[in-house]
């Protein structure tokens, strides 16, 4: 904001210390008050239910080095988004609206609470009746909409993956009743390298004769990321056919593979009618690993991604990491920004079906500064057990010119060749 002359205070001559000072060197100019900035923008995010805290910054400045995006070169955070607001920017229709992968790590570090994880999603959720929203994120709405899933595939081919599976995998509509309900979600039932995890922990669960059913052709998707990312009704819409689903069946807890639908199924299904014991796979799986009595030796060096929505936002960081423990001939190196400094992938918050959009406003993908961090490492295989990181870190991997020198499995699938 530019100085006005009025607020330029000097004296022809001043005496300081006994020293006499000329105009140009006793100029002082007024404080300048607070009403002077053009809050409209802040006031205008600040009243919408959800995201009050926005208003709650001081500016400490804690949340822009954890930020992903900003690391990534992205000019974000919390912070950041405050200030502009405070100069009249419309968060409602700027694209600093969709850059927040809702990862947490800013929260985790603020001392005020500014809650970006539900600031986001309320103010994503104005835009999104307002039909304001990047192409690629509405075609994904549109999809999942249409087809029960974010890549548009065919609900008729959601288990066709068992086919391959080499065991037998129970479908709940013919089961009726089992220990663990499956939920497999979109990406492990329909992308080629999701499908393949899916069909490791499928033998895996035989192997350890693990009583469970999938849903198949009935599964839709959680929604949470669509959630995140302001489409409120779809996941309410979703959520309860899903809950419809689940209630015609006798279990004993609800099993995921995917965080993001962990996170759906613990922290928001309950609201709307389904209160189940959730817990992912790994939460699942490490305590039974003397169970597998695993004979191949794997001799590998490995490096751990924590998802954010595993980690930071339910809180397991140890069952991945007890697991690799057990593999034998498995080493683990862990990289440095990890459990609850974990880097992004970049998936969370809508931000898988936005790499076009996001490619305009960062130096570099998440993905592609997390596998820079991976190799440096000097391990063989980046470890993840969220279903957005295999496509997301494969594909970095390949952007990065780092083929051949690092390799991005589930720890599923880990598992699974021990066990060969």
């Amino acid at each position: 904001m530019p100085i006005h002359k009025k607020q330029i205070i000097e004296k022809e001559s001043a005496v300081v210390d006994g020293i006499e000072l000329g105009p140009d060197w006793n100029r002082m100019f007024e404080q300048r008050v607070l009403t002077d900035y053009d809050t409209s923008g802040l006031d205008k995010v600040t009243s919408v239910e959800g995201a009050e805290s926005m208003g709650w910054c001081y500016q400490c400045t804690q949340c822009i080095p954890v930020c992903p995006v900003n690391q990534a070169g992205g000019e974000y955070g919390p912070r950041k988004i405050f200030r502009q607001l405070q100069q009249g920017m419309d968060l409602f229709t700027d694209d600093d609206l969709w850059k927040c992968t809702t990862c947490m790590n800013c929260l985790r570090v603020c001392p005020k609470s500014v809650d970006m994880i539900k600031i986001m999603p309320a103010i994503r959720e104005e835009a999104v009746m307002e039909a304001d929203v990047p192409a690629e994120l509405q075609e994904a709405f549109e999809n999942t909409f249409e087809y029960g899933n974010p890549l548009g595939e065919s609900q008729r081919k959601r288990a066709d993956w068992i086919q391959n599976a080499g065991v037998e995998v129970p479908i709940m509509k013919d089961k009726k009743e089992a220990d663990y309900l499956w939920f497999v979600e979109c990406y492990p039932a329909y992308h080629g390298r999701g499908q393949e995890t899916s069909q490791a922990m499928a033998r895996i669960l035989t192997k350890l004769n693990v009583d469970f059913g999938i849903l198949g052709t009935e599964e839709k998707c959680s929604c949470d990321s669509q959630r995140l990312a302001g489409e409120v009704g779809l996941f309410e819409e979703f959520a309860e056919y899903n809950i419809a689903t689940f209630d015609k069946y006798k279990f004993k807890k609800i099993m995921t593979t995917d965080p993001h639908a962990l996170n759906a199924m613990k922290k928001k299904y309950p609201e709307l009618g389904g209160d189940y014991d959730v817990e992912h796979y790994t939460t699942m799986l490490a305590p039974m690993m003397d169970q597998l009595d695993l004979k191949n030796d794997l001799n590998i060096k490995v490096t751990f991604h924590d998802p954010c929505y595993l980690g930071r936002h339910n809180g397991e960081y140890m069952a991945p990491r007890n697991i690799i423990d057990a593999l034998p001939g498995v080493e683990l190196i862990e990289m440095g920004r990890c459990k609850e400094q974990s880097y992004c992938c970049g998936g969370g918050g809508g931000g898988m079906w936005l790499d076009g959009f996001m490619s305009d406003h960062v130096n570099e993908r998440l993905s592609e500064n997390r596998v820079r961090e991976a190799v440096e490492t000097g391990a063989d295989v980046l470890v993840v057990c969220c279903p957005y990181e295999i496509s997301r870190f494969e594909d970095a991997v390949k952007s990065t010119g780092n083929e051949g020198k690092l390799l991005v499995k589930d720890i599923a699938e880990l598992i699974d060749e021990a066990m060969a």
